[in-house]
């Protein structure tokens, strides 16, 4: 098995490549138009509830860590709140530099930002998030590019720094909304950005411009790129230094330093390079900036991997995401040194390996890799298999072994599950679900927590010291996370000398303003609030909808149907109540009379001469659901349905 090695060609001269006109969507939903919120913000953060409420100003999330909703909750624009952590040196007149995060800065995912000098813009990666307990029903949730749409004309240029979704899963959504601009990408992030694609029914084809590591790039009068290799979990991830008027900034994208046998960092030497170049802004990711140490190296994975798989009496399982394709090669060529073939389940994996096996960075021993319908040839102890699912995704292949809905694999008592993956912050509920049902079926079951199967991507807290310094940036821009997370890596940046001053925090949204030697957070926000995809709405859900979603599931709902007679005004028949969720109607006869009771009272009250139906929906609605939480303490969702006769 060969891992391919990244090529240090240079790229051809130079050129301008002019900006493609703005073309109208092909796909389904609709023509090219600005994504906006539908929701008013009601000027103090937040907005009443279906309860009158309002929601409290801190809350906590599924991590137990408190947020202030003004800055997260979908559809709602951002309210503008001090910088608790750093002063920002206030900058001049001059010409500027502005760099705006459109997503990334408060979640992990959705990354996606801009560089905008005069008229001219670049954009670095247009990424998903996935959802999350709060926005129930939603698929993923996209960039806000409001601010980019009406600027389309300025767009130079598009950098995708490497293939995983949370960095290029939005692009069928936004490309042809602004205007189909170039891309620039090395091979592997490019054919990943193709397929999902081609995905898209009458997506037009993407404008990629290929790159390798050292290519320099003019792509305007204002920016001139340069590409290098990091370090992560997918081959060819590449930082870029972006150099302008205002000086040169530096964006790593995600990465990792990797440490050989004797636990000397490799790849310092380019770091060094791009240091020497003089940066002005460093854009470092903080996803594990909460971490101490530094990286687990990827030979000690391989080798606990290999005796894990070694020691395995029966069939191997391993869950992973579906991009790390250095992690999958390395499980080939561990089965194929213990005699056992390969089977991948999962329709990403095996699309993403395709891609990697046909540009030569996975090369399978021969007879390795076999297809799911072949397992019944093979005995247990002959079998591994790669499946996608390590986060206990409902529609991912590993959940569906679980559920019994696989057709070709089932757990069995004695099976080997290897989880070589780390948990995304939000998703540790669903992992333990997915860890708790493997061992109720027998299989036992291995986790990075017991042993070091998997290397994060993400540079802990040594690494991220090691590599600042080494950079050594005036100043520093932590990005890629929560605020917790980013706040960790602006205290590293002072435990290594650079001033609280000179480290940046902003949020989704706001804009720093970048001129030789100073950098100033400035009060303009442009909008970086939920765009959500359900099925084939986009940013059609907004903040109302997700309310009643979660009302929904919390409390339940009750329908009343009373038919009236026009004329006389009378109810011909006892009100029927339909209820989802909230009781069971056989053990609560009781109730259920009482409120027919009331809804005849309240219809015998009005005058059948001025009987009019959403009055008496607006009735039903305020007297029944004060009377079912006197009754209950619970607030079902109050669905009233006159039928006028």
């Amino acid at each position: 098995m060969e891992i391919k090695k990244q090529s240090t060609r240079r790229a051809p001269p130079r050129k301008h490549i002019p900006t493609p006109p703005i073309r109208s969507s092909g796909r389904s939903e609709g023509p090219a138009r600005p994504i906006k919120s539908t929701v008013p913000s009601d000027g103090r953060g937040g907005r009443p509830n279906s309860r009158g409420q309002r929601p409290p100003r801190f809350t906590r999330n599924t991590e137990g860590k408190v947020r202030n909703p003004v800055f997260r909750a979908p559809g709602r624009k951002f309210v503008p709140q001090p910088t608790s952590m750093h002063g920002i040196i206030k900058g001049d007149n001059g010409d500027i530099l502005r760099y705006i995060p459109l997503g990334g800065l408060e979640e992990v995912g959705r990354n996606m930002c801009l560089f905008e000098y005069k008229d001219e813009i670049i954009i670095v990666d247009m990424g998903i998030q996935f959802p999350e307990e709060e926005t129930p029903g939603i698929d993923f949730i996209l960039p806000n590019i409001e601010y980019l749409v009406p600027k389309a004309k300025n767009i130079r240029a598009v950098i995708l720094t490497h293939g995983h979704l949370d960095h290029i899963g939005a692009i069928p959504y936004l490309i042809e909304k602004l205007g189909n601009p170039p891309i620039y990408t090395t091979d592997l992030t490019a054919e990943m950005a193709k397929r999902r694609q081609q995905e898209f029914p009458n997506a037009h084809k993407l404008d990629i411009n290929l790159i390798k590591n050292r290519d320099k790039v003019n792509v305007g009068k204002y920016f001139d790129l340069e590409f290098f290799g990091v370090a992560h979990t997918i081959p060819e991830t590449m930082g870029v230094v972006i150099k302008t008027p205002a000086g040169n900034v530096v964006h790593f994208a995600d990465f990792r330093i990797e440490y050989n046998d004797e636990g000397e960092p490799q790849g310092l030497d380019e770091y060094e390079r791009i240091g020497k170049l003089g940066i002005h802004s460093f854009l470092i990711d903080s996803t594990n900036s909460q971490k101490a140490g530094v990286s687990v190296s990827e030979n000690i994975v391989q080798k606990n991997l290999e005796e894990l798989f070694s020691k395995a009496e029966g069939r191997i399982i391993v869950g992973t995401f579906s991009s790390m394709i250095t992690r999958i090669a390395e499980m080939i060529e561990i089965a194929h040194r213990l005699g056992r073939v390969v089977a991948i389940s999962g329709r990403s994996m095996q699309e993403n390996l395709q891609i990697a096996q046909n540009l030569g960075y996975v090369k399978p021993p021969q007879d390795t890799l076999i297809s799911l319908h072949e397992l019944h040839k093979y005995r247990d102890n002959k079998i591994v298999i790669l499946s996608t699912g390590a986060q206990g995704e409902s529609n991912a292949s590993l959940m569906r072994v679980i559920m019994g809905e696989h057709r070709q694999i089932q757990i069995k008592q004695g099976d080997t599950v290897v989880l070589s993956s780390s948990v995304i912050p939000g998703n540790e509920r669903s992992v333990q679900n997915l860890r708790d049902n493997l061992a109720r079926q027998g299989a036992v079951v291995y986790t990075s927590g017991l042993i070091d199967i998997h290397a994060s991507g993400h540079a802990p807290q040594g690494d991220l010291k090691l590599v600042m310094k080494t950079i050594n940036p005036k100043f520093v821009i932590p990005v890629h996370g929560y605020y917790f997370m980013r706040s960790l890596t602006g205290i590293l940046a002072q435990e290594i000398g650079i001033p609280k001053e000179n480290v940046a925090m902003l949020d989704n949204g706001q804009v720093a303003e970048l001129t030789p030697g100073k950098i100033r957070i400035s009060t303009e926000q442009v909008p970086a609030y939920y765009v959500m995809v359900d099925g084939l709405g986009i940013g059609d859900v907004g903040e109302v909808v997700l309310r009643d979603r979660k009302m929904l599931a919390a409390e339940g709902m009750v329908v009343v149907i009373a038919t009236i007679d026009k004329h006389t005004g009378r109810i011909l028949k006892n009100p029927d109540i339909i209820s989802r969720g909230f009781i069971y109607l056989k053990d609560n006869a009781e109730m259920l009379d009482e409120i027919r009771k009331r809804i005849r009272a309240m219809v015998g009250k009005i005058n059948p001469q001025h009987i009019e139906a959403d009055y008496l929906k607006s009735m039903i609605r305020d007297q029944i659901g004060q009377f079912l939480f006197t009754k209950t303490h619970r607030r079902p969702m109050i669905l009233p349905v006159v039928i006028e006769v």
